[in-house]
């Protein structure tokens, strides 16, 4: 008896799919838990489920190229184009740049306008753009500008909305459409600007912490993901808002509290190139909390230690082209660049009975 067309065409599906899965640059438990998950397609439909997680550290970054140690590093960011990493090494007052293998190019201090760096971002034309906040030399925040070339061009200094003249920037994102979104210390919500510094409009999401009345949320962080959506982390909430590019309004997700899948002091915030996951740091429970697309919680690590894949107060989080994960490891100063590495379990997803009449 000849086979089904519908048969049939999922059995090349199946064997074009495995193909596909040698071939790709991915381990090899990956690739297996792929081609059951092919096959169990043929008995009706499937689902996978994460059942492990590895964590397993490919790097610490801890010193520039002339072997001068790191101290209290508090923001890493990674170039997508360049691929290039930048660490904020705030307590030699400074911005390192690391290849993509890690190894430590340039020095950015004083000679280039910087003497107290506090967050960064760079746009898609190689503009860096330096929070930096009040010192001695400058009794305001500001934001200052470096060409693709690393030459200083500009600083931006706030104005045109209600504290500015107070206002300390603490955190930068870049949106698609090409704004600063700029998160400032115990502010509520974000300050949007032109990139030339003009001041554009306020983002501020409302919330309630427990039962209280609905107020302004601080926010401690901004990002954005490859699809233009913008992320805002509030560390007094324990909560994610999420808008699209045109700052509509999407969803929010995360819970205060001390215990796993809960949120402490949430710091810094990361979302993956391809936007399917969503990392928070925990500054008070030294871990991290790994995201779906979605908001839903996956999976946590860290843990307070000095070893490696261990934290000592964290501040922020970034992911590389590759998908490894940064973590600036303030305490322990250091950034840790881990391999994050999920073990899957294939089920079949059960038919629900019928109920009885």
């Amino acid at each position: 008896m000849n086979e089904r067309p519908g048969l049939r065409n999922r059995k090349y599906s199946i064997i074009i799919g495995i193909i596909a899965l040698i071939l790709m640059p991915v381990t090899t438990s990956f690739q297996y838990g792929l081609i059951d998950l092919l096959y169990a397609g043929q008995a009706g439909d499937v689902k996978a489920r994460v059942v492990s997680t590895k964590i397993t550290c490919l790097q610490i970054i801890n010193e520039d190229y002339e072997g001068l140690k790191l101290s209290y590093p508090g923001e890493v960011l990674v170039d997508s184009v360049k691929k290039e990493i930048y660490v904020v090494d705030s307590g030699n007052s400074r911005i390192l740049i690391y290849a993509s293998d890690f190894y430590p190019l340039l020095s950015i201090g004083k000679t280039y306008g910087i003497d107290s760096p506090v967050g960064l971002a760079i746009d898609f034309e190689g503009y860096l753009f330096i929070a930096q906040s009040k010192s001695k030399r400058n009794k305001k925040g500001r934001i200052s500008v470096l060409n693709p070339c690393l030459a200083w061009k500009k600083d931006i200094f706030f104005e045109g909305f209600e504290g500015a003249d107070n206002f300390t920037p603490n955190n930068i994102a870049i949106s698609s459409r090409g704004y600063l979104y700029v998160t400032g210390s115990s502010y509520p919500g974000v300050v949007v600007m032109n990139k030339n510094g003009t001041f554009s409009h306020l983002l501020t999401p409302v919330d309630s912490f427990g039962k209280s009345p609905e107020e302004k949320a601080a926010i401690c962080d901004v990002e954005t993901d490859n699809q233009g959506n913008i992320y805002l982390l509030s560390e007094d909430m324990g909560r994610i808002y999420v808008y699209d590019s045109q700052e509509r309004y999407l969803f929010k997700f995360g819970q205060k509290g001390g215990s796993t899948a809960k949120l402490s002091r949430p710091r810094g915030i990361a979302v993956d190139g391809g936007g399917k996951r969503i990392y928070v740091i925990d500054y008070m429970r030294h871990t991290a909390n790994a995201y779906s697309s979605d908001g839903q919680f996956l999976f946590e690590f860290g843990g307070k230690g000095w070893g490696k894949g261990w934290f000592q107060y964290p501040t922020d989080i970034a992911v590389d082209t590759l998908g490894n994960v940064l973590v600036a490891d303030t305490f322990n100063n250091r950034v840790q660049v881990l391999k994050i590495q999920e073990t899957f379990s294939i089920e079949k997803v059960k038919e629900p009975k019928p109920k009885n009449k």
